[in-house]
């Protein structure tokens, strides 16, 4: 899963990326609002963790122009002001949880997952397509009982694919979700990992469906054919 951490204190936002990758988040970085709102209209996130005091533009007006962009992705705001009027103001902004500096990492994590775990379609935390597991605490896969290993960019794609399972989901997005911007990645690599994948699931009952020109859809074998 994917993160964009907004964080001004360099300290901090070094500290805390390296935090998450040990959790197997993938995490983008930037250190003002303007960054913000430039990698949310380049890239796409699981989760936005923004803080509010920020040079160029502060947390609330990226939260604001987020949500009037339609941009419906969970944001947890990770501030050092816990003034209630301030909470207030984030959550009828669009905010979904508010944390207050200093904090416990076990708790943050728990709450970015359950953040995660909501705004997928089965809100649980065990994602499942056909005989395909995903558990949203500990990142694992499991095809047909069996744990799946995959490579970190196979992880993103099936990921993306599982969490928006019954919509086609591009190439583009796909890109979006596995590579980091600026990489030197074409889309055939997208077709090279969704081919990697479709072997090691072989065995189970879920397919990854090529929709050409639209893109890839996740189903169970069994709901009926496409090509």
């Amino acid at each position: 899963m994917k993160l964009l951490l907004v964080e001004d204190n360099l300290e901090l936002a070094l500290w805390l990326s390296k935090a998450l990758h040990a959790e197997r988040f993938s995490v983008d970085c930037v250190h003002d609002g303007a960054d913000a709102i430039w990698h949310l209209d380049q890239s796409q996130y699981d989760l936005l963790l923004l803080d509010l005091r920020l040079p160029t533009m502060d947390g609330r007006s990226v939260l604001r122009r987020m949500r009037r962009r339609r941009n419906d992705m969970p944001v947890l705001v990770l501030t050092a002001n816990a003034a209630l009027d301030i909470k207030v103001d984030c959550l009828d902004l669009g905010a979904d949880d508010y944390v207050v500096k200093p904090f416990e990492m076990p708790e943050l994590v728990a709450r970015i997952r359950a953040l995660i775990r909501r705004n997928s379609r089965s809100g649980q935390s065990l994602v499942q397509c056909a005989d395909l597991q995903f558990d949203l605490n500990t990142h694992e896969f499991h095809a047909a009982g069996q744990p799946l290993e995959l490579t970190p960019r196979e992880q993103r794609v099936l990921e993306a694919l599982i969490l928006r399972q019954g919509q086609t989901v591009t190439k583009a997005q796909l890109m979006l979700s596995v590579f980091e911007l600026g990489a030197d990645a074409g889309e055939n690599a997208i077709e090279t990992y969704v081919h990697r994948l479709r072997r090691k699931l072989s065995a189970s009952r879920v397919r990854i469906l090529t929709l050409r020109g639209l893109g890839y859809l996740l189903r169970d074998a069994g709901t009926g054919s496409l090509t």
